[in-house]
């Protein structure tokens, strides 16, 4: 695993806003956050600008070295969403009180999947974000 330079880690972090790429949840609020290599190293990712972003632990760790999901509405397989390529808001939009994320393309849904983002225990936290008026982030 390359040794990603503090310049680097610095830039990709300054540019996500603090936000996990997949998820958006501040870092301000979980702390622990990563830089994924969206092309895995083990895939022949480069440690480069436009293949790294910011991910909080709970995405990346589920990521793993993931490049590909089933898409849970249509069982085809897709590619994970690419926060250097894709937009998010064309892929994501908050529901139920913006503790539920919802995927709204093939990838959205798969990557919802693949990363476990509305997992128990995250929805749980959001409602308490969100009670306490830090969700959903403000991008």
């Amino acid at each position: 695993m390359a040794s990603i330079p503090r310049p680097l880690r610095e830039l990709v972090m300054a540019r996500a806003n603090g936000l996990c790429e997949y998820c958006q949840t501040p870092r301000a609020i979980v702390i622990e956050m990563e830089i994924d290599h969206i092309i895995p190293e083990s895939a022949g990712g480069q440690t480069v600008e436009y293949n790294l972003c910011l991910a909080c632990a709970g995405c990346n760790g589920f990521k793993h070295d993931a490049l590909a999901a089933v898409d849970p509405e249509t069982i085809q397989p897709v590619s994970l969403f690419n926060p250097r390529t894709q937009n998010w808001d064309e892929h994501f939009k908050w529901a139920d009180g913006s503790t539920i994320l919802l995927g709204l393309t093939p990838c959205g849904r798969a990557t919802i999947a693949k990363l476990k983002i509305n997992r128990e225990r995250a929805v749980r936290a959001r409602e308490r974000w969100v009670k306490a008026g830090w969700h959903p982030p403000v991008r």
